[in-house]
């Protein structure tokens, strides 16, 4: 299922419900512009046929080998494919990581060198990373943290960063600190030893005064045992690394060299009451509902990455949120369960129904303000959305409700449904579409933001050239919603680890996204290649027989009173393309027959319509459906 964008500024590709709302959103948090299009295109897939297994989660690639390496966390390995031909994923012997711990969480790859990440059997005592080189032929290992979770190299391989979440066990009897690992590794792999770890906690806050948005709220824990890193990027000159603290809401700030956390900056809420931030909080409605809430969101974030623009680092954030639930403690719990103080939520009744506020899971850890015993304010988890910070946490641009209002258009039967489900609404109680992971890269000039979404599914894609100004380009879900998840069946399911590999490192000289699902336990590669030019005119782009399908962009948009729609069709198929309204009218079927392969083009005249902006919707035989947005001006 593919969506693309053009103008958000006058227009946007959202769909059926909430358009209006989605557009408010964009505009008011980011300004956001006209951007040049992109557009993904899935080339091959690797299914492991190992269902709701963790069996492709993390990826890393040896441009010199052309090799990618996919952590397959419950078999215990890190399978390798021969990247050669990046159309067909050919199977190599995998890394065998069972003699060096249980569950594999992470991999790199830089140099020649191949870092894994491994988990003890008892998660709360300290993990492994394991060296290899590319060809598989082990070189070392070195102790780190608890539960080492993800690693990353420095841009110059100076070093390697292992983010040691510190989980506690079960009963909360055991809580480790968490830590980051710093590992120098300089020397040849062979030759890397204990003495060249060291370790970065958070001791020094235990005592200190914190920004009030940090969650410190663990039962007994010290503020070194409590934070609990998630993931971590790195500046471009490899001297800093942010780290995010997913439970606690917080980015740590790291000097490398000095081994040092230099600051924790906390995140602040998300204040869901705001024009554009709305979120369907109800999973018993029946109904797509994103509407404003007296609710405060706590970003929670989960991947992170950085880029610089003109000199200055920003942050990128996939606001997922996460739940503390352990045997004898769990945080989470539904605000129609709760007391509402009544000045703070006088329509307290009202709110806790199940078809407004009810369902919707909050923390019990804050919101008493007062100490009376009731509720003065909510707290959801996640942000359902990404973020893009300053270097020193500041925010600079949220995305507001548009992943909700995206997915909405897109899949408006089965808005919300979970990774292992088709439910409709499955998810809008608890944390929505939940916006896991996150990659940037460079294409024709432009930079992007590419987030996956871990429930409902498929990648997100902004242009975050300016950070103030970003523009939605193109939604695309590998999903098959017609059948019900399971073994090989459904698609890709559970979005984990996106890889961006650039043009000049790609072994099609052209730039690839790579995208491990957990629980289909698939690997899908994606050609990212540049959209139809705005023109519109019988250039390049229609001259040759077309690959993939492909909806285009009508020309001229804006236009009065007819405007042109090209489709193209690499087989012989039926087709439906028909126009409707913002409340999702159908106003007009301009195809629905057999069409044979190749490029085609019909003419929408609308003399009869107001002006305003319309959707047209292109579906291939019932099953493949993209969308892109006109507007009338008269």
């Amino acid at each position: 299922m593919r969506i693309s964008r053009q103008a958000l500024q006058a227009s946007s590709v959202f769909g059926f419900r909430g358009l209006k709302a989605a557009l408010t959103t964009l505009a008011l948090a980011g300004n956001v512009a006209f951007g040049q299009s992109i557009q993904l295109n899935p080339i091959a897939t690797h299914n492991t046929g190992i269902y709701d297994g963790s069996a492709s989660e993390i990826t890393a690639y040896d441009p010199d080998r052309r090799r990618l390496f996919v952590v397959n966390a419950q078999a215990q390995r890190v399978d390798v494919f021969d990247l050669r031909n990046p159309n067909a994923l050919v199977e190599l012997d995998p890394l065998d990581m069972s003699p060096y711990g249980t569950v594999v969480n992470s991999v790199a790859v830089h140099d020649g060198v191949v870092a894994v990440a491994v988990e003890n059997a008892v998660k709360t005592e300290p993990g492994k990373v394991v060296f290899f080189n590319t060809k598989g032929k082990f070189q070392s290992q070195v102790t780190v943290g608890a539960l080492p979770d993800m690693l990353t190299f420095t841009p110059d391989g100076r070093w390697l960063l292992v983010a040691n979440e510190g989980e506690p066990n079960s009963d909360y009897s055991i809580d480790p600190e968490g830590s980051i690992s710093i590992i120098d590794v300089s020397d040849d792999a062979d030759e890397i030893r204990q003495r060249d770890v060291r370790t970065v906690n958070f001791r020094a806050f235990n005592n200190a005064a914190l920004d009030p948005s940090i969650r410190i709220f663990g039962p007994n824990a010290s503020v070194a045992q409590d934070l609990e890193p998630e993931y971590i990027a790195v500046s471009s000159n490899s001297k800093y690394a942010w780290v995010t603290l997913q439970e606690n809401n917080a980015i740590a700030y790291i000097d490398i060299k000095r081994a040092k956390v230099v600051e924790l900056n906390g995140l602040g809420f998300k204040d869901h009451s705001v024009a554009g931030n709305g979120l369907d909080a109800s999973d018993r409605d029946n109904k797509i509902n994103i509407s404003n809430w007296p609710v405060k969101g706590m970003y929670l974030p989960d991947a992170i990455a950085s880029y610089k623009v003109r000199g200055k680092t920003f942050l990128v954030t996939a606001n997922e949120g996460d739940v503390r639930e352990y045997d004898t403690f769990e945080e989470a719990v539904r605000v129609g369960s709760l007391a509402l103080d009544p000045d703070a939520f006088p329509q307290a009744a009202t709110f806790k129904d199940n078809a407004n506020l009810g369902r919707l899971t909050v923390t019990k850890t804050r919101g008493d303000t007062d100490n009376d015993g009731d509720f003065d304010v909510l707290y959801s988890f996640g942000g359902r959305s990404f973020s893009i910070w300053t270097s020193d946490g500041r925010l600079v641009y949220d995305s507001g409700d548009a992943l909700e209002q995206i997915t909405a258009a897109a899949f408006p039967e089965n808005f919300n449904a979970s990774n292992t489900n088709n439910t409709f609404d499955n998810r809008s109680d608890d944390k929505g579409p939940e916006p896991e992971g996150v990659a940037i890269g460079k294409v024709y000039g432009r930079t992007y933001a590419f987030i996956g979404l871990e429930r409902i599914g498929g990648i997100m894609v902004f242009d975050i050239s300016n950070p103030s100004c970003v523009t939605f380009e193109q939604y695309f879900n590998n999903r098959d919603f017609s059948q019900t998840p399971g073994p090989n069946r459904g698609g890709d399911l559970g979005v984990e680890g996106l890889l961006f590999i650039d043009e000049k490192d790609s072994p099609c000289r052209k730039p690839l996204l790579v995208v491990a699902n957990e629980v289909s336990g698939s690997t899908t590669v994606y050609e990212i290649s540049k959209g139809l030019r705005k023109e519109g005119s019988d250039g390049d782009e229609l001259a040759e027989m077309p690959k993939q399908f492909v909806l285009h962009q009508n020309y001229p948009n804006p236009f009065n009173p007819s405007t042109t729609i090209r489709y193209s069709l690499p087989e012989a198929v039926h087709v439906t393309i028909k126009v409707y309204s913002l409340a999702g009218a159908e106003v007009a079927t301009l195809v629905d027959d057999m069409r044979q392969a190749g490029n085609h083009e019909v003419m929408f005249s609308a003399g009869r319509l107001a002006s305003g902006a319309y959707f047209y919707r292109m579906q291939v035989n019932g099953e493949i459906t993209q969308m892109r947005q006109l507007m009338l001006v008269k």
